[in-house]
């Protein structure tokens, strides 16, 4: 259970609505993210949390609303690539190429023109336990080091936003405690403002400073993590925390 978090807000969402073919996925009121905390979205399959995250990773738009970024509305001017870049999204299932382990960790950096980060890419190997498999193929790793592997390649490029989309669904308990262990270090020791979406309410209480229910599209309800847990305002959150929700 982490301690109580305030600091200034990096998000600010308000009357946000995303539409695909004319049916809401997501209506959210009001929703905030502080710089330097782990928010923890919850809720089941289905109820638009990573659709919350695509539009916190600047990969789509609010069909309408308002999305504030550092004080600045970014629904009229989009931010510009180098603010998108200082914003990283693991996604559930990652895709991985069809190359080395390092060559993957590697890559984002590439394409940023920074060939020479090599050493980044060693330090952020040996981070998540990755070094002995550097020079392995990516189609060869299991899901957990696959996981790993695209946590790597979104830490080396030193985000100030990392945005992670159920990134310990389907692994197994070693893997789960490990990459929790990055997850609370690199938001610790770097300062790195996390974004984590799970159906998985014990891990929301673990690492999260704040955590938020989503239900059919909607933002239910956003409090400190110990209230959320143990002194919930709504009756839906109450539900989904005892796990009497049945989805």
């Amino acid at each position: 259970m982490m301690s109580e978090f305030t600091g200034d807000v990096l998000y600010k969402l308000s009357g946000v609505q995303k539409a695909y073919n004319g049916r809401v996925v997501l209506d959210v009121d009001h929703l905030q993210v502080r710089r330097g905390e782990i928010l923890g979205l919850v809720g089941p399959s289905g109820a638009g949390k990573s659709t919350l995250l695509r539009l916190l990773a600047f990969l789509e738009r609010p069909t309408v609303g308002r999305l504030d970024y550092q004080n600045r509305p970014c629904v009229e001017t989009w931010p510009d690539l180098d603010t998108r870049r200082r914003v990283t999204m693991v996604f559930q299932n990652p895709h991985l190429l069809r190359r080395s382990v390092i060559d993957n960790v590697a890559y984002g950096l590439n394409i940023r023109g920074r060939e020479n980060g090599r050493e980044d890419v060693t330090q952020i190997l040996r981070r998540l336990g990755l070094q002995d498999l550097a020079e392995a193929k990516a189609h060869t790793l299991s899901g957990g080091e696959a996981q790993r592997v695209a946590l790597a390649r979104a830490l080396v490029l030193q985000p100030d936003i990392l945005l992670l989309d159920e990134p310990t669904s389907n692994l197994d308990p070693y893997n789960i405690k490990l990459i929790e262990e990055i997850v609370r270090r690199t938001n610790d020791e770097d300062g790195t403002t996390v974004v984590i979406v799970t159906h998985n309410v014990f891990q929301a209480r673990r690492l999260a400073h704040r955590a938020g229910l989503l239900l059919s599209g909607e933002l239910v309800e956003v409090a400190e993590t110990e209230s959320f847990f143990t002194q919930p305002q709504d009756p839906n959150t109450a539900a989904f925390v005892r796990g009497d929700m049945i989805y």
